[in-house]
């Protein structure tokens, strides 16, 4: 894996003057990642423990870095960094998962779980950068906040993830509308669908996700989903779905679980909304209850039509949405990111670096749960 990190990052494109250069792009990049990997708490934390011999020695030989770069340098020049050269890392890695086989054990139901989010990593009222989104609240203050949308591919019961490059949400074309979650959800999508044109994906989100806009567009991706559809978003389907329920046309599940009830309840081809064009979904209901009291209640819509065969796969699809704030984004705040670093405005070029390291514990992870050595 270091490896492709070597060989990607002396792909960066260096504007700098050659003869007023004393650190090589590669040798900030290999650092940046190495600080990551090692954990260090700050650059300047990474930078005093460089000072030391051995520790240089590491460095220099694990990471191909002839040139330790200050702390100032390191930041100044992976500000000049676009997030574009650092996320083809992720297909470089995934690759050789997808070569090997090793996908085969996140299948379920013949196709792979992704879930997408959003997710907040630093807000502000004087810190800024020109990509922030910018909020206005009340007495006139402003607030400036970076985010991105993260995939990761996942499969229900199993603890190990593996990241898909994220999308960043930001403000960069000029326009007095803001970027937002929905437009990188969709534009994320669309980069997965162009990596990998023949995997067969089934898309997990919020209900932020299960509006038109994004179903139209999961359904010219050839994506399939399961997507939370809260009742309060989504009236019409709920009138026909409780119109089917006095009908009595809904499917009722019920599974006797140890002190447990799960309960499914489903029904096939109902609109999404009252639009004319309004796509047709299965939409399914999942209620767990103990001692008479309700545990969990949840509900989705789906294009995978539903029955007892495959009910509970669907349920357990939806549910698993939760592993990429679990799996992902708590590993990068507590295991992979330097504390400095949570706390601070970063680079794009950073955060997607940050997602890498993330992606090389996962896939070491899965390598060593299948008893195989990954190839670093």
């Amino acid at each position: 894996m270091r490896e492709m990190l070597s060989k990607r990052c002396a792909d960066v494109m260096d504007t700098r003057q050659e003869a007023k250069t004393q650190h090589s792009m590669h040798d900030v990049c290999m650092s940046a990642f190495a600080m990551m990997f090692f954990q260090d708490p700050s650059l300047l934390q990474f930078q005093r423990r460089m000072e030391d011999e051995a520790h240089a020695t590491n460095l220099k030989t694990l990471f191909h870095v002839a040139s330790i770069p200050k702390d100032t340098c390191m930041s100044e020049m992976l500000d000049e960094v676009a997030p574009e050269n650092v996320t083809p890392l992720f297909d470089d890695f995934f690759r050789p998962l997808q070569r090997g086989k090793h996908l085969e054990q996140y299948r379920i139901l013949g196709r792979y779980v992704v879930a997408i989010d959003g997710s907040q990593y630093f807000s502000s009222e004087k810190i800024s950068c020109p990509g922030c989104l910018i909020k206005e609240e009340k007495k006139g203050r402003v607030r400036y906040s970076p985010q991105i949308v993260q995939a990761a591919l996942m499969k229900p019961g199993m603890r190990q993830v593996i990241p898909l490059a994220p999308e960043e949400v930001r403000n960069t074309d000029g326009s007095q509308k803001q970027d937002c979650e929905i437009s990188a959800g969709k534009r994320l999508l669309a980069r997965i669908r162009r990596s990998h044109p023949k995997l067969p994906f089934i898309i997990t989100a919020d209900s932020l996700y299960s509006k038109q806009p994004t179903i139209d567009t999961l359904a010219a991706l050839r994506m399939d989903y399961v997507l939370v559809a809260k009742p309060e978003d989504h009236k019409k389907l709920m009138e026909w779905v409780n119109e089917m329920r006095i009908l009595k046309e809904t499917k009722v599940l019920k599974v006797k679980d140890k002190d447990r009830t799960r309960i499914y309840e489903w029904v096939n081809g109902v609109p999404l909304n009252d639009n004319k064009n309004a796509p047709m979904v299965n939409y399914i209901e999942y209620r767990i209850e103990k001692d008479g009291e309700t545990t969990y209640h949840n509900s989705w819509v789906t294009n995978i039509a539903i029955d007892e065969g495959n009910v509970s796969a669907l349920a357990e699809i939806g549910r698993s949405r939760w592993k990429i704030e679990n799996e992902t984004f708590n590993t990068l705040k507590n295991r992979v990111l330097p504390v400095s670093l949570r706390e601070i405005p970063r680079p794009p070029a950073v955060t997607s670096a940050s997602h890498v390291m993330n992606f090389e514990e996962a896939t070491d992870v899965t390598c060593k749960a299948k008893e195989i050595r990954p190839h670093l």
